[in-house]
């Protein structure tokens, strides 16, 4: 098979799959006869292939997609005239913690943010399938570990941890949370469903989980004790120190400005 050809094979699997589609599933549909090495290039040479359109092809951290490029996005949304789901500071900034600091246990999170973290700020990122608990640290209560899985980069367009962006500048962090609500946004009228049903049964906890009021920014980043030895599961490389948040998650639930879409 020619190059042409095998780019076109390529090409209409990854516009017809529903999920990023990894280097093994795509070598799968030349049934192994082409290297790693061979596939990539065909790849980089379809990505070249759709510049300058309104989609593009992406590496995320569970392989190669189709996504919207984020310019298409004001035009795409009038498609879906419901707005997405609004997530609270309290979610965003438990959400942060986990990013930038996991992997963290509920109580490195309240020792940070310094109050209680609700029982269902963790489910709705659990639900969304942004974190996941990845083993528990050897110490009284075996508590569980939280970091962020591939579900998460994906959404935010990423391929390693290692990508995301230093907190120096509000419009980095307001983009880097806002991309996050524009990929629930597909989702909307099913999360805000999801959301009036909880609040009929549970009141109480839907006060606290989207009234809570904030921590100070300049304190969500600042240090914690060293864990102890972690067990069960390999530790993330931490990703570079954060700098202060100070006022970036203020406007993190109006309207998605900028973000990709990802190709339903």
């Amino acid at each position: 098979m020619n190059s042409v050809d095998a780019k076109r094979v390529l090409e209409t699997a990854l516009i017809c799959a529903q999920q990023p589609l990894p280097l093994r599933d795509l070598r799968a549909l030349f049934d192994g006869n082409l290297g790693a090495d061979t596939l990539k290039d065909l790849l980089l040479a379809l990505q070249q292939d759709w510049m300058g359109r309104g989609v593009e092809l992406v590496q995320v951290a569970s392989g190669w997609r189709f996504q919207s490029r984020p310019e298409m996005r004001a035009y795409l949304d009038k498609l879906h005239p419901e707005k997405p789901p609004r997530y609270s500071r309290a979610v965003l900034e438990t959400l942060a913690i986990i990013a930038y600091r996991q992997p963290v246990t509920r109580g490195d999170i309240e020792d940070i943010r310094g109050v209680t973290v609700n029982s269902l700020i963790i489910k709705q990122l659990e639900d969304r399938g942004w974190i996941e608990e990845i083993g528990h640290r050897e110490t009284v209560g075996r508590p569980a570990l939280l970091a962020t899985t591939r579900q998460f980069l994906d959404d935010l367009g990423l391929k390693s941890l290692a990508e995301l962006p230093m907190l120096d500048e509000p419009e980095v962090q307001t983009t880097l949370f806002s991309a996050l609500e524009g990929e629930a946004g597909a989702e909307g009228a099913e999360a805000a469903g999801d959301s009036a049903q909880a609040e009929d049964q549970l009141p109480g906890l839907m006060d606290d989980l989207f009234v809570e009021s904030a921590l100070p920014m300049d304190q969500v980043f600042g240090p914690v004790a060293e864990p102890e030895a972690i067990t069960e599961a390999e530790a993330v490389p931490e990703p570079a120190a954060a700098i202060p948040l100070e006022d970036a998650l203020q406007e993190v639930a109006s309207e998605m400005p900028e973000g990709n879409s990802p190709k339903a």
